[in-house]
């Protein structure tokens, strides 16, 4: 059996976190690296996990800082992204153990909330819902309404409800959503089930 510990990132764990995603994400990887590093750099990013097994790391998940427009001000809120696991190590519940560290991290910066952009199924079992259910608007048309999920935390209060507001570096990097044809392809699947 696999021995999986997740702990913080440190500055040393960079290389190793940027070689998970371009592994777990492929053609897109640089550029979410690319949103990393930029999101460290601006002091956006608010806090990174990593899973380790016998000394490597094999998953990661960051959880950087965003807004919600709410009517009677802006919240800071949280983005989780990216969910990443080794290819080699995928589907041994380190997804899955990442995840479950999501909420308690994100209580800890006083987070009323997190978003994120993924498969409902996926994120729905493990406690997330569509940000539509709560009064949450998706930042752009791109992102097929059930795929922006958000996890509610004690500090949530019934007032904040509005559009996530992402940083300029999403925007600038077009990676807000997705375009066609593959956003096409997911809201047929999406409406499918």
């Amino acid at each position: 059996m696999v021995t999986i510990r997740i702990r913080e990132a440190g500055d040393s764990d960079t290389p190793a976190v940027e070689a998970v995603v371009e592994s777990a994400f492929g053609a897109k990887g640089a550029a979410v690296n690319d949103v990393m590093a930029r999101l460290r750099g601006a002091d956006d990013m608010a806090v990174e996990l990593v899973a380790e097994s016998d000394g490597e790391v094999v998953g990661c998940v960051a959880l950087s800082r965003a807004w919600l427009d709410a009517r009677e001000r802006l919240v800071e809120v949280l983005v989780l992204s990216p969910l990443a696991v080794a290819p080699d190590h995928q589907r041994q519940g380190i997804g899955v153990r990442l995840l479950a560290e999501v909420p308690e991290a994100a209580e800890s910066l006083g987070a009323p909330l997190v978003f994120l952009e993924g498969a409902p199924g996926y994120y729905g079992a493990h406690g997330w819902s569509a940000a539509s259910a709560h009064g949450l608007e998706r930042p752009s048309r791109r992102i097929p309404e059930p795929a922006c999920q958000a996890l509610l935390l004690s500090s949530h209060e019934p007032w904040m409800t509005g559009r996530l507001v992402y940083p300029d570096v999403w925007w600038r990097l077009d990676l807000v959503g997705l375009r066609d044809p593959e956003l096409v392809e997911i809201e047929t699947a999406l409406t499918a089930d």
